[in-house]
């Protein structure tokens, strides 16, 4: 029998080798998804979770790595997280966030935060899980402007990346829909619920005078009249409304979604914990400040605006007419929603 040459004999062992570790490292990668429960206070609401998408330890941690992934970009440059700052709660600065190619999007982006109480999901309830709202940015020719196929040809050989899918969801080729569920696993568990008023609530802590007056405010008629849209341990009625920013309103919000004259122009309640983190506020991002906001509701409502929210009950007179001192002890109360706990939670950070 000829003997190969040597050079080819090297070359053979070179191959044998490398299957062999790639079967070694598929092997050693077991499919037993831990299940992860959220530790909730007993004033919050228990969570619904999809049935197809159980919460699991192994898919948190694949979810978490996507949210960082600059690959889902189509120049590799962005991730989620670029425009999900955890500093701003998870939302951008920017009144438009900026896509790849420089692109303005079309209004600001939402915070991350307790979504998985959400039914509904952007500004205008576009989406109805979770999981779908997020296939929507990186396909968004004005946002991350990258295909899923491309995306996974690029991690084809990652190993860690395989690894991951595998122990989240037992395959070899995953696909859109294991990542999109991976990081709606992993934005389910952002639950924010520390902050100095959970405390109060709690009996963990004190109010100032300043704060306990505001507080009444919040939740008084003839305050500032701020519990009707977001009173309850949410901070958000989670529905939708045209609260009088616009006397001629350009963005049709909500109606654009249904198609119904009466949903023009509203758009989804957001809710005000980690306000303090979140500005600018409103759906286009036009308030720079939470003085600004209220200040609008004390004095800038438009009563006329098509399809005002009836819960505005001062629209009549441009809002709720808050005083200086009345503005101040408001703003001390929201700030009391801060929750630093949950804007520097290292489950939430940049894994890599």
């Amino acid at each position: 029998m000829n003997k190969l040459p040597w050079n080819i004999e090297i070359l053979i062992v070179s191959i044998v080798l490398i299957i062999g570790c790639q079967k070694k490292n598929e092997i050693n990668s077991s499919f037993q998804p831990i299940p992860l429960k959220i530790d909730l206070p007993n004033n919050f609401p228990e969570i619904e979770h999809p049935i197809d998408n159980p919460l699991t330890e192994q898919g948190v941690l694949l979810g978490r790595h996507l949210f960082w992934e600059t690959k889902l970009s189509g120049d590799n440059s962005i991730s989620c997280a670029s425009c999900h700052l955890p500093e701003n709660a998870f939302s951008d600065p920017s009144s438009l966030s900026v896509g790849i190619h420089g692109d303005l999007g079309t209004r600001n982006a939402m915070v991350l935060q307790n979504l998985a109480w959400s039914k509904d999901f952007f500004w205008d309830g576009s989406f109805i899980s979770l999981e779908k709202q997020i296939l929507i940015p990186v396909l968004d020719s004005t946002e991350m402007d990258e295909t899923w196929s491309n995306f996974f040809t690029e991690i084809k050989y990652d190993n860690n990346y395989r690894r991951m899918f595998y122990e989240a969801f037992g395959t070899v080729e995953p696909d859109s829909i294991h990542a999109v569920k991976a990081i709606a696993q992993f934005l389910r568990t952002m639950v924010s619920s520390n902050s100095k008023y959970d405390k109060y609530l709690r009996g963990e802590a004190v109010l100032t005078p300043e704060e306990n007056a505001g507080l009444s405010s919040f939740n008084s008629l003839n305050g500032g009249d701020c519990f009707h849209c977001h009173g309850g341990i949410l901070g958000t009625d989670l529905s939708f409304k045209n609260n009088g920013l616009d006397e001629i309103p350009i963005d049709s919000g909500r109606g654009i979604v249904t198609r119904e004259t009466k949903d023009n122009f509203k758009f989804k309640v957001p809710s005000i914990r980690n306000i303090e983190y979140s500005a600018p506020y409103m759906h286009d991002g036009r308030f720079n400040t939470l003085d600004e906001v209220i200040d609008f509701y004390s004095i800038g409502i438009h009563p006329n605006s098509p399809n005002i929210d009836p819960l505005i009950e001062f629209a009549s007179q441009g809002g709720v007419q808050l005083n200086p001192k009345e503005r101040s002890e408001l703003k001390s109360f929201l700030l009391t929603l801060s929750d630093p706990d949950f804007i520097n939670n290292t489950k939430f950070s940049n894994p890599f």
